[in-house]
This record gives C-alpha cells, sequence and structure tokens, in this order.
C-alpha cells in the first residue's frame, strides 16, 4: 500500500467508497424558505427603503442575518459524508466535521441495521447507536469496537458496504 505525504492511503487501495450528501426536499425546501425570509427583509428594508415588520430591526443587523443564514445554506450545499474502506480500516470523512479512521483491528462486531428515522441526520452522539455519521436514509453500518465505542455510519449502498466488511472481517 502507498503511503501519500499528508497520511492518507492511495486512492487505489479502497475495496469501497461511498460520497453522500444532503440532497432530500424537505431539508431544502426548510433552508430556503428561511433563507426567503431575511432575503425578502433586505430587499423591502434596503433597497426599497421601507421598514421590514412593525419593530425593524437595524440595516446591520438584517444584513448579518441574511449573511449567516446564506453561510448556513452554503455549509449544508458543501458537506458530504465520505466512507471508504481498505483491509486496514474504514476511513470517515464528515467535512468540515470529522475525518478519522477506525482500524478493523479495534472492530469486535460489525453489520448492516435499519434504523428509526428519530437518530436523524447529521454527526448524532449519545444514541442507541453511538456516534452516528448520517446524511439520509435508515440503513447504516453499526459496529461496536474493542474499547466499548459504538459507531454507526450511514449508507446508501447497504448489501454493497455488507459484503466488503464481511470479506474484510474474515481477515483480520
Amino acid at each position: 500500500m502507498l503511503k501519500m505525504k499528508n497520511g492518507n492511503t492511495d486512492k487505489g487501495d479502497a475495496l469501497y467508497r461511498e460520497e453522500q450528501r444532503f440532497t432530500q426536499w424537505f431539508v431544502w425546501a426548510l433552508l430556503l424558505g428561511v433563507l426567503a425570509i431575511p432575503t425578502y427583509g433586505v430587499y423591502r428594508q434596503i433597497i426599497q427603503e421601507r421598514p421590514f415588520g412593525s419593530n425593524p430591526m437595524p440595516d446591520t443587523g438584517l444584513l448579518i442575518f441574511f449573511l449567516i443564514t446564506v453561510g448556513v445554506c452554503v455549509f449544508f450545499w458543501w458537506i458530504r459524508l465520505r466512507t471508504s474502506i481498505s483491509n486496514e480500516y474504514i476511513h470517515i470523512h464528515y467535512a468540515p466535521l470529522v475525518n478519522k479512521k477506525i482500524f478493523w483491528r479495534d472492530v469486535t462486531q460489525a453489520e448492516i441495521v435499519t434504523y428509526s428515522p428519530l437518530i436523524g441526520y447529521g454527526l448524532r452522539i449519545w444514541t442507541p447507536y453511538g456516534t452516528v455519521y448520517n446524511v439520509k436514509g435508515r440503513k447504516g453500518l453499526f459496529m461496536i469496537l474493542k474499547n466499548g465505542k459504538k459507531v454507526m455510519i450511514g449508507t446508501q449502498r447497504p448489501r454493497e458496504i455488507e459484503e466488503v466488511v464481511r470479506k474484510v472481517m474474515k481477515s483480520v
């Protein structure tokens, strides 16, 4: 296996790769619906020079609210959950929040599970599945580590990841 200067392995050694993004219509409907409020406020109060609401906030506050809302939308557009599996480890890259490797020698159990929608999306901690990395769907790779920690990674390709994990776990 080739190692790069940054410590990552050569892309050729991955047995499995998956990249997921927030593409659900309801996530974007909510985000764009929230963005519509400060957008209209900026248009009405700053461009038309008419107060936005009965107790309008200062123009600077309205612009800051608008920019923060745009930033949240850009963040959701940019964030991705990348999962790659090699013979040595599973790499979880949930940019920009998490970039970690879990070595197979530290995994005692790995299985595909279907979980409740109440688990939610994003980076979740203190769930029945331990730390959850999820972008969409209700299927995930659930692992129990030797130190007792639990980790679950959402997947849109459960059969494929299950097959790869089964092969890797046999060789560990």
